[in-house]
């Protein structure tokens, strides 16, 4: 049976789904909202640990661009029409004040990333937007170069001028990122990039590597190895975790690291005190063992290092913990202060998309026009959001693609339906 005819079907009531209900809603469009899980947003709740991290306060649109790499230029249309001054204050002017904190990072003040969710509801049921949930899609139907309907599983039939995938990638599939849209971009003549886990933690090899969890590292330098050339590194903050460690600057070389494992065995070096040179160091090792000459060295390195981290220095270092200052050697500080600047680690792999905080891969963007999100290939269809081959890294980027893209599909959809009729 035939539900009804709209303007624009949307697939997938993630961000990018929403806002691009919202604007073509707004534009005069008649909107149907597809969530296969009960709810809307369920990724959304998890964003920003829980906080939602709605955006980057990086307002300059080429620079918010080129944190996406080659890609990036893609996004510049999106931006310019609606870009991060234009999200905030979104979210503002629909009273959800806003914060911004370390990084650029933009939080809603109530730290909350239900309230952004809600938000997002109210205003779907207050512009007639129909919000259908719990409904599985079975078949996106297609004839030539036009999406001719949507078939659900319970075979009622959901007919539009338009559609927009917005089903997001594979990262956190409990929350219904189950790959879906790639198969019906797919079936439609759609090339899809290989998804891939991003913005993940690592898993490490050293057994000793659950002694630490929960450490949060602050100022640290960590860099990429492979056959002893430097391939990546990062400056920030990083987390040990049972297994081995997360944390912005991990996250963000993720995606790196997950390349260069393919080509074999690849370790980590961190600095745990980038801002000295080894000189520098070296004299402060010697400036607080002189002062505490007399102590024990495992009671002189709490002044360096965290007391978790210790025990594990102490056997790299091979020293007895309970040697007096006044007798460690020259050579000794020297390991020290090497290991301090050098402390190694072999990566096993990346922990996947269970933990993930977006894909990797997608459609391709060669066959998406960037002025309206438009496929190239079928003239109705239009992709938004995770969906799309586009990363960027943690700190609100990739939430912004969604809002930006989803907004300017929706925009494009709703003017291109009303000049049809």
């Amino acid at each position: 049976m035939n539900d009804s005819i709209y303007d624009l079907a949307v697939i997938g009531a993630g961000p990018a789904g929403m806002m691009a209900a919202l604007r073509a809603a707004e534009c005069g469009a008649n909107v149907v909202l597809l969530e296969k899980n009960s709810a809307p947003g369920a990724k959304l709740l998890m964003t920003g640990k829980e906080r939602c991290n709605i955006t980057n306060a990086e307002t300059d649109v080429r620079e918010f661009a080129a944190a996406f790499g080659k890609s990036g230029k893609f996004l510049l249309g999106a931006l310019y029409n609606f870009g991060v001054t234009d999200t905030i204050d979104f979210f503002h002017d629909n009273n959800l004040p806003t914060k911004t904190e370390r990084g650029g990072r933009v939080f809603p003040v109530s730290d909350k990333a239900k309230d952004v969710r809600d938000l997002l509801l109210r205003l779907i049921k207050q512009r007639g937007i129909k919000l259908m949930t719990g409904c599985r899609i079975d078949t996106v139907e297609h004839r030539d170069k036009s999406v001719t309907g949507i078939v659900l599983d319970n075979d009622i039939e959901i007919s539009a001028d338009a559609y927009l995938i917005t089903t997001g990638g594979l990262s956190y599939p409990k929350t219904g990122s189950t790959g879906d849209g790639y198969i019906w971009a797919k079936r439609m003549g759609h090339t899809v990039i290989k998804p891939e886990p991003a913005l993940t933690p690592l898993v490490m090899k050293e057994p000793w590597i659950q002694d630490l969890e929960g450490l949060s590292l602050k100022n640290v330098r960590i860099s990429v190895y492979q056959k002893n050339k430097k391939l990546d590194d990062r400056f920030g903050e990083a987390l040990f975790t049972g297994f081995g460690l997360s944390g912005p600057i991990i996250l963000d070389m993720s995606k790196s690291i997950g390349q260069i494992l393919k080509n074999g065995m690849t370790h980590i070096s961190i600095d745990f005190k980038p801002a000295l040179e080894h000189d520098k160091l070296d004299k402060r090792l010697l400036r607080d063992i002189e002062e505490f000459s007399n102590k024990e060295i495992k009671n002189i390195l709490p002044g360096l290092l965290p007391r978790k981290l210790i025990p594990i220095i102490l056997e790299m270092w091979g020293i007895d913990p309970d040697k007096q200052g006044n007798s460690v050697t020259k050579d000794e500080r020297k390991a020290l202060r090497l290991l301090l600047k050098d402390f190694p680690m072999t990566v096993k792999n990346l922990l996947g998309f269970n933990k993930a905080v977006i894909t990797t891969g997608g459609v391709s963007l060669k066959e998406i026009d960037p002025k309206t999100m438009r496929s190239k290939i079928i003239d109705n269809l239009y992709f938004a959001g995770e969906i799309l081959d586009l990363d960027g890294p943690t700190g609100g980027y990739n939430l912004q693609v969604c809002w930006s893209t989803g907004y300017l599909a929706g925009e494009s959809i709703a003017e291109n339906t009303a000049n049809m009729k």
